[in-house]
């Protein structure tokens, strides 16, 4: 399925690219929301309620309220431009934390909690999707150019990131909550979005044009109307379903062994997998399409997760986790590959939007689903969604997987982040 890394332009020559570190450093702090957020809200809240079940759906508004949202920002940042979105963006989700953070503390009513989780969710910067597309803008990729052979090593090294964040993040976040108080993980979450937000929006030289003040002959179409971007965004589903799972069951179940800290390792090793997957996909020549590269990791992926409401020591978790992360790496990467491949650019900060909020779509079902369990009948009861929504998200992209083949006649759409060149659709 792939050939030797030799041939393929490296990690180095990426970073060597005129303006990248002005958007990467300030990027990565400013997409830690996705990391820490959950995770925080959650904590906080079940010190608070002493109820896992409450805090996953207080967890779970915020997630639901920023998959409705984000594809709304992505559009907009596409049409008027990422500083335009971004600078009253991370203000509102600053304020937004904190407000939620102190009601908390003040052991306000469950209800208050939905009302504030809202605006917190709804209110996270999409960094991630917005540092692809700047990838795209530096590397020159647009209608009638030819895609840079960096663009693919770039949907690598975003990826690797992403998986990244979720190693430095919710070990970070549950350090905080566990070590110096319950509400500090949230307070740095909005710490570093503020900062890394507003360095990252003053980066105007290698924002993407704005569509508004772009000259295009065609009428804009969102994103979703392209088929294969709601089957991947199904797909994904799946995948946040892993990670709101493995989230809550992890906590809950290092309380209920009684050791509470083991839950940042456990997490981490998770994370850990996933990083360590993303760099290897990202070094290696692939010769199979896309498809069948998300359609083998996405079988791994189910395999892996049926294992985990059966294990019950740390050691075993730790390493069936580890697995869990190895598999999602390269379902993500292949995902956004092919997503650059069917969307026009004049969609691309909307298209990966659509992604990253179904997964937090699929997160927010996951904590609230898991929390109920494991308050029920136990933590390892928990991770039965990872199980469910990998296998439900996978049959779905079985049965419609011809739909995920990039259209050959007519004018090539342009490519995002991590378009490699045209290859046989398997």
């Amino acid at each position: 399925m792939a050939s030797t890394v030799s041939d393929r332009p490296g990690y180095g020559q990426l970073l060597r690219t005129p303006g990248a570190w002005t958007f990467l450093l300030p990027g990565f702090a400013a997409r830690q929301p996705f990391a820490m957020l959950t995770i925080g809200i959650v904590l906080l809240v079940q010190h608070t309620t002493g109820s896992y079940g409450s805090a996953g759906a207080v967890a779970a508004a915020s997630g639901v309220s920023m998959a409705l949202c984000a594809p709304q920002s992505g559009k907009l940042a596409d049409r008027f431009g990422q500083r335009a979105v971004l600078l009253p963006g991370v203000l509102v989700h600053a304020v937004s934390v904190g407000a939620l953070a102190a009601l908390a503390l003040a052991d306000a009513p469950l209800w208050v909690l939905f009302l504030a989780a809202v605006p917190t969710g709804a209110s996270i910067p999409q960094v991630g999707p917005m540092v692809r597309a700047r990838w795209a803008a530096v590397l020159g990729a647009a209608p009638g150019r030819p895609a840079s052979p960096l663009m693919s090593t770039a949907a690598a090294f975003e990826s690797v990131t992403d998986e990244f964040t979720f190693v430095v993040g919710p070990v970070l976040a549950t350090a905080l909550c566990t070590g110096v108080h319950p509400a500090a993980g949230l307070l740095t979450e909005a710490a570093l979005t503020l900062v890394g937000g507003l360095l990252f929006a003053a980066q105007r030289s290698t924002q993407p044009a704005p569509r508004a003040a772009a000259t295009t002959g065609a009428p804009h179409r969102s994103a979703l109307s392209v088929p294969g971007v709601r089957v991947l965004a199904v797909t994904f589903l799946g995948i946040g379903a892993v990670f709101g799972g493995m989230q809550v069951s992890l906590t809950a179940f290092s309380e209920e062994i009684g050791r509470p800290g083991v839950n940042g390792l456990l997490y981490g090793v998770f994370a850990a997998g996933n990083m360590l997957a993303g760099i290897a996909c990202g070094a290696i020549v692939w010769k199979s399409s896309p498809r069948r590269r998300l359609i083998v990791g996405y079988v791994a992926l189910t395999l892996t997760a049926s294992g985990l409401w059966a294990v019950h020591s740390v050691p075993l978790l730790a390493g069936l986790g580890l697995l869990v992360g190895l598999s999602i790496a390269p379902a993500l990467i292949s995902g956004y590959t092919l997503v650059d491949a069917l969307v026009p650019a004049s969609a691309r900060t909307e298209a990966f939007t659509w992604l990253t909020g179904a997964v937090a779509l699929g997160q927010a079902g996951a904590v609230t689903v898991a929390g109920q369990l494991a308050d029920r009948h136990g933590a390892s009861t928990g991770f039965v969604v990872p199980l469910v929504g990998t296998v439900l998200a996978l049959a779905t992209l079985l049965a419609l997987r011809s739909r995920l083949a990039p259209s050959t006649s007519g004018r090539l759409v342009a490519r995002g982040v991590g378009h490699r060149e045209p290859v046989t659709v398997d």
